[in-house]
């Protein structure tokens, strides 16, 4: 089964995930331009502090790339957004893990450090829920997009029924032989 099989194209929940895939995105590429601007080399691990994380040139260009495609994620909107965010926020968190494994290592080329760890994983969870909202959970509300494409039936015989009450509420009531109106 594919992510998307059960998507419907025009929610408004798409307005948590463009929301989400910008704001994470500009937080992402601000950070990446003030590393540039602070002239540190590109694959320094010593790297300099900005605004309380390490940074180095590959990580600031990183970051703009990445900040960049959140944009694109965020123009789009809909299935595209919510994927998106979904698959950044697992890259984040993956490489929250890879970074936390090389730390104060000939290997941490990122010159990440433990702040950077914890915005890692910050960042991904933030990602992964912006990108899953009302994606999953096991107890959707019957009018949420996500439940009506996974039970068509039963969101089809509850339209008919809300159609149904609607036509039977506009009806005025049945007269009574005998009866008199008031």
């Amino acid at each position: 089964m594919r992510l998307d099989d059960h998507l419907p194209v025009h929610h408004r929940l798409n307005q948590v995930y463009r929301y989400g895939a910008g704001v994470m995105g500009l937080i992402l590429v601000v950070f990446g331009i003030l590393g540039l601007l602070n002239d540190v080399s590109f694959m320094s691990e010593a790297g300099k502090r900005i605004a309380g994380l390490n940074s180095n040139g590959a990580l600031s260009t990183i970051s703009i790339v990445i900040g960049g495609l959140l944009f694109i994620g965020m123009v789009i909107g809909g299935n595209f957004a919510s994927t998106l965010n979904i698959c950044v926020g697992v890259a984040f968190l993956l490489s929250g893990f890879v970074n936390l494994a090389v730390l104060d290592t000939d290997s941490n080329l990122l010159a990440f450090k433990m702040s950077n760890v914890l915005f890692s994983f910050a960042v991904g969870l933030l990602l992964l829920f912006f990108g899953l909202y009302g994606r999953v959970t096991g107890g959707l509300p019957h009018d949420n997009p996500y439940w009506q494409r996974r039970h068509p039936e039963e969101a089809a015989r509850e339209r008919d029924a809300r159609k149904r009450a609607a036509v039977a509420a506009r009806r005025p009531p049945p007269r009574r032989r005998g009866v008199p109106q008031h």
